[in-house]
C-alpha cells in the first residue's frame, strides 16, 4: 500500500486485492477500447479502398492519404504515447527516445526517456511557457537548476528551448519517494530517519549557501536515486524556488564561468522582489512568516524540514486541521505536541531536533549547517531507542490519508495542493490567496 502525505489528492491507493480488481476492470476497458479503434481503423481503410475501386477517376494521392490516415490510427492504437511524442521538438527526439509519461502538472509534463547513443535513462520535464508570468517562472527554475551541482540535489543534463516550450533533461530517480520507502520496508528506526535527514540537510546547506530557497520542500519532492539501500536521497522540483537578496547583490562578484549571469533588469527585479513575501508552497509545510507576509529567507525550508521530520518519525502531521483557516492558525500558534503513539518511544534528542526547526521566529530557527551538527544527526541516533516505529508510522499515515480522502475537494481543504498569491493584487491591498485543485481551478481561501 502506498501513502501520499500532502499530495494533491490526499488519497490512499486500494489494497492489493482491490488493486487486482481495478486492474482487471481497467484491462477490460482498455481491451474494448483497442478493439473499437481497430475496427474503426479497418472500416476507414476499407472505405478508402472501396472509394478507389468505385471511382475510376479517383487519384492515387487520395488513396495514399487514406492509407496514411489508417496507418496513423493504427500507430495511435498500438502506441498510446505516439500523440504525446508529437509535442516534443525534433531536436529532443533526435537525441532522446521518449519512453513513457510518468508525471503531469498544470503547466508541465514529465516523461521517462533514454539517450539514443549512451542508452542512459533520463527524465525530461516539458514546461509550457505561456505569457510573461509563465516565462519568468520557467526562467527562475532554469536559473537555479543550471547553477546547482550536488549529490543530494537533482541534476540538470541539458536544456532545449523553443518559443512556447522548455525541455529540461534531468537525471532520473527510480527509487521512489521518501515516505514510499519508509512504508515499503518492514522496519524503520530513528537511525533510518537520521540517514535520510542527513542527506536532505546536506542538500539544503548547499542550496542555502548558494542563496537558493526551495519554498516547496515536502516528502513528495524527496526522491531516492535507485531502489537500493545505499541510494542517495535527492531534492527535486524547483518550480517555486527563488534566490535570496544577498545572491542577487553578489552576482557581480561571481567568477564562475558556468554561472548564468543575469541581465541588469533581472538583477533589479530580484533585488526589488526581496524580501520574498509571496505566499506559495504546500499549506501543511508553510512557515509562519510566510503566512504573515513577513520577510522570509532560507529559514522557511528549515521549518518544512521540521514538518518532514515530524512525519518521518510518526506518520502524522504536526499541524493537521480540517480547513485551511484552522491549519494556518495552528501554524501561527506553533500548536504541535508529542502526544500519542509512537512519541513515547521517540528519543529526547529527536524531539529536540524538531523543536529547533519548528521555532516560530526564523532568526532563532536552526539552519541547515546547524542541523548537520545537531547531536541527533551526528551520532546517527546512537543513544536513541532501537524500537521499530514502522507499524505506528504506517497506521498513522493510513488514518491521515483516509480522513483526507473523505474531505470535499471543493471546500478548499484538500491537503497538499500548492498555494500562491493571486496575480494582479495591489501591493497595499489585503492579499487574496488561491489554491489550485486537481482540475487547475483557483479556489478562494479565507485569510
Amino acid at each position: 500500500m502506498v501513502f501520499i502525505m500532502g499530495s494533491s489528492s490526499g488519497k490512499v491507493l486500494p489494497e492489493p486485492s482491490k488493486n487486482g480488481y481495478f486492474c482487471l476492470i481497467s484491462s477490460v476497458v482498455n481491451f474494448k477500447k483497442q478493439e473499437t479503434v481497430r475496427e474503426a481503423c479497418k472500416e476507414k481503410q476499407q472505405a478508402w479502398l472501396w472509394r478507389g475501386r468505385s471511382d475510376r477517376g479517383a487519384s492515387r494521392e487520395g488513396i495514399s492519404e487514406g492509407v496514411k490516415e489508417s496507418v496513423h490510427l493504427e500507430e495511435q492504437m498500438t502506441n498510446p504515447n505516439a500523440k504525446f511524442r508529437a509535442k516534443f521538438d525534433p531536436r529532443v527526439t533526435a537525441r532522446y527516445d521518449i519512453k513513457a509519461l510518468i508525471g503531469r502538472g498544470s503547466f508541465s509534463r514529465v516523461v521517462r526517456a533514454e539517450h539514443r547513443r549512451t542508452r542512459q535513462p533520463f527524465a525530461i520535464k516539458l514546461l509550457e511557457v505561456k505569457g510573461q508570468e509563465g516565462h519568468e517562472a520557467c526562467q527562475a527554475e532554469l536559473g537555479v537548476l543550471r547553477r546547482v551541482n550536488h549529490t543530494n540535489v537533482i541534476r540538470l543534463a541539458e536544456v532545449f528551448e523553443t518559443q512556447h516550450r522548455v525541455y529540461l533533461v534531468l537525471e532520473l530517480a527510480t527509487g521512489g519517494e521518501l515516505l514510499e520507502r519508509v512504508v515499503a520496508r518492514g522496519t524503520f528506526r530513528e537511525r533510518d530517519a537520521t540517514k535520510a535527514l542527513m542527506m536532505v540537510s546536506s542538500g539544503l546547506h548547499y542550496l542555502h549557501t548558494l542563496g537558493v530557497i526551495h519554498r516547496d520542500l515536502k516528502p513528495e519532492n524527496l526522491l531516492y536515486y535507485h531502489p537500493g539501500q545505499d541510494s542517495r536521497l535527492i531534492i527535486t522540483d524547483f518550480g517555486l524556488a527563488c534566490w535570496e537578496n544577498k545572491t542577487a547583490l553578489s552576482f557581480q562578484n561571481r567568477d564562475d564561468a558556468n554561472f548564468h549571469m543575469p541581465s541588469d533588469a533581472e538583477k533589479s527585479r530580484q533585488v526589488k522582489d526581496w524580501p520574498v513575501r509571496t505566499l506559495c508552497g504546500t499549506p501543511e509545510y508553510l512557515a509562519p512568516e510566510m503566512l504573515e507576509r513577513r520577510p522570509c529567507s532560507s529559514a522557511v525550508d528549515m521549518w518544512a524540514l521540521g514538518v518532514i521530520t515530524y512525519i518521518l518519525l510518526s506518520g502524522s502531521l504536526p499541524f493537521d486541521q480540517s480547513s485551511r483557516p484552522r491549519l494556518f492558525r495552528a501554524i501561527l500558534r506553533g500548536g504541535y505536541s508529542f502526544h500519542g503513539d509512537p512519541w513515547k518511544s521517540v528519543s529526547a534528542l529527536a524531539k529536540s531536533f524538531i523543536d529547533r526547526l519548528l521555532t516560530l521566529e526564523p532568526e532563532h530557527r536552526m539552519s541547515a549547517e546547524e542541523a548537520l551538527k545537531h547531536p541527533w544527526l551526528v551520532s546517527m541516533a546512537a543513544c536513541s531507542s532501537n524500537k521499530n516505529l514502522h507499524r505506528s508510522i504506517s497506521r498513522n499515515l493510513q488514518r491521515r490519508a483516509s480522513r483526507a480522502s473523505s474531505r470535499c475537494p471543493s471546500s478548499g481543504s484538500t491537503p497538499g495542493s500548492r498555494i500562491s498569491m493571486r496575480s494582479g493584487s495591489r501591493p497595499n491591498s489585503r492579499p487574496r490567496f488561491g489554491v489550485s485543485n486537481s482540475s487547475g481551478q483557483c479556489l478562494k481561501i479565507a485569510t
